[in-house]
């Protein structure tokens, strides 16, 4: 139950950052947009110039560090299968040993079978070190994020003296300000999934 768990977990991170890429990549599509528009309005957007280099900059750390989380992810995943051959095994030589506790060699059993609880518990150990290490990378997608939605909150700002493009840059706020909370979802639903597997046993 414990693998299967763990499966599946890695498997909805990696949907979920999936859907981080696509929409960090929207951002950095918007930034393009706004700056073309910023460009169009000449003065009347001159404060909305530098907030779509922001914004661009904040879509490339974004993509960045999802690039990071998931290769954290793949390896948390051979974590995850090696845990499970390790817990498999563990419990194959449980059996046998119970089954040959009074055989004339049952006492050959007890080097093999310490070494794979040894290593049983070395692998669930490196699974819960890389959770761990996986949750601190997943928080510190939340700071772009949260930087996203006050940069929104400005271009707002900035976008009410744009005269005819108000509508265009409004509209460019909005979906960054969209974007930013969708990924912070997505990274909630990440977190959440590795806290359920993480102390579980």
């Amino acid at each position: 139950m414990q693998g299967k768990s763990q499966f599946v977990a890695v498997a909805s991170i990696a949907a979920e950052l999936s859907d981080v890429m696509d929409v960090a990549k929207e951002i950095s599509l918007a930034a393009a947009n706004a700056k073309a528009i910023a460009f169009r309005a000449g003065e009347k957007a001159k404060g909305f110039q530098p907030i779509t280099d922001f914004i661009n900059e904040l879509a490339k750390e974004t993509i960045g560090l999802v690039d990071a989380i998931n290769e954290q992810a793949i390896q948390l995943y051979q974590l995850a299968v090696n845990e499970y051959k390790m817990t498999a095994a563990s419990n194959t030589f449980d059996q046998v040993n119970r089954l040959a506790m009074n055989a004339a060699y049952a006492s050959s059993l007890d080097s093999p079978l310490e070494r794979v609880g040894q290593n049983k518990l070395e692998c669930r150990k490196q699974f819960q070190n890389h959770v761990e290490h996986l949750l601190e990378q997943l928080g510190d997608v939340m700071h772009p994020a949260r930087a996203a939605r006050v940069i929104a909150a400005n271009s707002r700002i900035e976008a009410s003296q744009a005269g005819e493009y108000l509508q265009s840059l409004q509209a460019v706020a909005e979906s960054v300000d969209n974007a930013a909370s969708v990924i912070h979802g997505n990274v909630q639903r990440c977190r959440s999934a590795l806290s359920i597997i993480s102390f579980s046993d």
